[in-house]
């Protein structure tokens, strides 16, 4: 029997394209929930031939050719993930109930509050337990992690076959969509990146997103939101469609990996203020609507509202940061991403990638505009991807050859889109920008041709080190690899078992790095201070009352947020606490002397 709680208080949040894209087969028999991005059909297919080979399922090939190969390759993608998940799930069971020495290591990563824990811990304690009681206490209480899916809902390009436009859901995110939806798996699809209405009204296609008789939802939707004004938004536009948003998932605006969608200066404390303050609000509003769209709908009407998860990710680092989020915002799960491309044996990374990552510092992470997205994307200084693509600049090349073209959405060429960091939209730029040379400063010349020069193939980028890692044949122009990791690498140096990073994550081990580390909710708060100076320093057009009020209400909202941190941390009484209301009362001083400029 599947119970509704898992074992643990953390997942594994999605990772570029690669890095996760088989943690569930590496993880979720520890009954550690983590998420596939499923944007990358060709990565997946390679992946499918791979795994199909190591477990000795049977694998047929899904072509180019076929009509909907991407939702196909999907589907069988995951299809065998699940596969595989069930097969070492059943395998482990059996090892635990059969060896004391595989329970006892079990028992070692779990919660330390954790009745299942407790369970184990008497049974061994008893001489001696019977393998026939544990493995029925095993089957009774010990469930796989989820194996959930990501989709960024801006990566929606338009697709052609001979120059035609393809139906609307033969867009990239709308066939991932369908890929998932047809696929064996009971479990959620994370959106990201922001509202996409028309992806989410081909939510309605597909069943299997809707309660049964016994409001049961075989596929959930989780979505990824950075404050609460989005989250009520969006969760009311799907619940007026009869789709149930089943966990809220809250991440940091800068303190993260991958794309940064920056707020406008709101704190993640105070967001989880809201959220907790707010949840019954949230549950009864959206309540509401999807009984009423599942009447016109004529699908069974639950007669309490379904469950609703609300957790948070980003910048996470400490087990006394963790317990501290679950006891404070009441949160349901923890997100550790970033420390995870340091641990083999949960993500895919290549050892120069994971070598780079282990010694990283504060002052190689960076938010950059390096990605065709034109989101402020977080990576490191050093990737091969950084080394190839200078290379080709070097040589008057510069752009890559965009074999992949998922991110090929500017329509300034045309309607079949072209990608900002391929070869052809560059050479155009270049080649206007070179007409304007003599006409223009040298400085303003060579940093226009920056701009063009710093987007990076990231389709290609973020799936290379996976291909590495198995040592599988990469085709094509060399292009590295790119990571994008959360600036919270920088505490973490070295490569980490994956015993000993649970152990770290419950407070049983420590691994971080010999340095001085802010709280994370003062790293966060120093980011988004840097934030506001660049982006105030960085404004070239002329500065406007639009620009003004948006700044001054971006400085009241830190303001604000520090003044809230004061209050909360008042309550705790300890060194590590009085450190942090000495840096509240720093950053508060660096953010008053932040000029918000005045109009002429």
């Amino acid at each position: 029997m599947k119970l509704s709680q898992p074992i643990h208080s953390f997942h594994i949040p999605v990772m570029g394209l690669a890095f996760t894209i088989d943690s569930p087969i590496r993880v979720a028999h520890y009954g550690i929930s983590s998420v596939i991005s499923i944007i990358d059909d060709e990565l997946m297919e390679k992946m499918n031939a791979l795994y199909s080979k190591k477990f000795n399922f049977p694998y047929q090939e899904i072509s180019k050719k076929e009509q909907d190969y991407r939702a196909k390759r999907i589907t069988s993608y995951l299809n065998l993930v699940g596969k595989i998940v069930n097969f070492k799930f059943s395998k482990f069971k059996t090892e635990l109930s059969e060896n004391t020495s595989a329970l006892k290591k079990l028992i070692t990563i779990l919660p330390n509050q954790s009745n299942f824990k407790a369970g184990l811990s008497s049974l061994l304690a008893e001489s001696p337990a019977s393998k026939s009681t544990i493995a029925s206490y095993l089957e009774k209480h010990l469930i796989p992690g989820e194996i959930d899916v990501n989709i960024m809902t801006k990566v929606d390009k338009d697709n052609f076959a001979n120059r035609e436009q393809l139906p609307v859901e033969f867009n990239d995110a709308h066939a991932s969509l369908r890929g998932f939806a047809n696929s064996n798996l009971s479990s959620s699809v994370v959106l990201s990146a922001g509202m996409n209405p028309r992806l989410y009204s081909y939510f309605e296609k597909f069943r299997d997103f809707f309660p049964d008789s016994n409001g049961r939802l075989k596929k959930r939707i989780i979505l990824k939101v950075s404050d609460y004004r989005s989250a009520i938004i969006q969760g009311k536009f799907l619940a007026k469609k009869g789709l149930w948003i089943s966990e809220y998932r809250i991440e940091s605006g800068l303190n993260c990996g991958g794309h940064a969608f920056a707020t406008e200066g709101f704190l993640l404390g105070p967001i989880l203020e809201e959220f907790k303050n707010k949840k019954e609000a949230l549950i009864q509003e959206t309540h509401a609507l999807l009984v009423k769209a599942l009447g016109q709908k004529e699908y069974p009407t639950p007669i309490h509202h379904l469950d609703l998860k609300i957790t948070v990710q980003g910048g996470v680092g400490t087990a006394a940061e963790h317990t501290f989020l679950q006891d404070t915002y009441q949160v349901d799960s923890v997100g550790w991403g970033t420390p995870f491309l340091l641990v083999p044996e949960a993500t895919s990374v290549d050892p120069y990638t994971r070598n780079l990552l282990a010694k990283s510092k504060e002052r190689d992470l960076y938010l950059s505009n390096i990605s065709p997205l034109g989101v402020p994307f977080n990576t490191i200084k050093g990737t091969t991807n950084e080394y190839h693509k200078q290379k080709r600049i070097d040589a008057n090349k510069a752009g890559s050859s965009c074999p992949k073209k998922y991110l090929a959405l500017s329509k300034e060429f045309g309607p079949e889109g072209v990608c900002t960091a391929s070869k052809k939209y560059q050479s155009e730029k270049l080649k206007d920008l070179e007409a304007k040379n003599g006409k223009v400063s040298s400085s303003w010349y060579e940093k226009e041709k920056a701009i063009i020069n710093e987007k990076a193939c990231l389709c290609v980028g973020l799936a290379n080190a996976s291909y590495m890692e198995h040592e599988m044949d990469i085709k094509g122009q060399q292009q590295g690899v790119v990571i994008c990791p959360g600036p919270n690498i920088a505490y973490f140096d070295k490569k980490i078992s994956l015993a000993k990073m649970i152990q770290h994550i419950y407070g049983n081990d420590s691994v971080l790095a010999p340095t001085n580390r802010s709280h994370m909710f003062v790293n966060e708060l120093k980011m988004y201070i840097s934030y506001l100076k660049n982006e105030i320093k960085d404004t070239s057009e002329d500065i406007t009352a639009r620009h003004i009020k948006k700044w001054q209400a971006f400085k009241n909202n830190l303001s604000y947020g520090i003044d809230y941190y004061q209050q909360v941390f008042q309550t705790h009484i300890s060194s590590e606490y009085t450190h942090i209301q000495e840096e509240l009362l720093f950053y508060k001083e660096q953010l008053k002397a932040v000029p918000i400029p005045v109009l002429v």
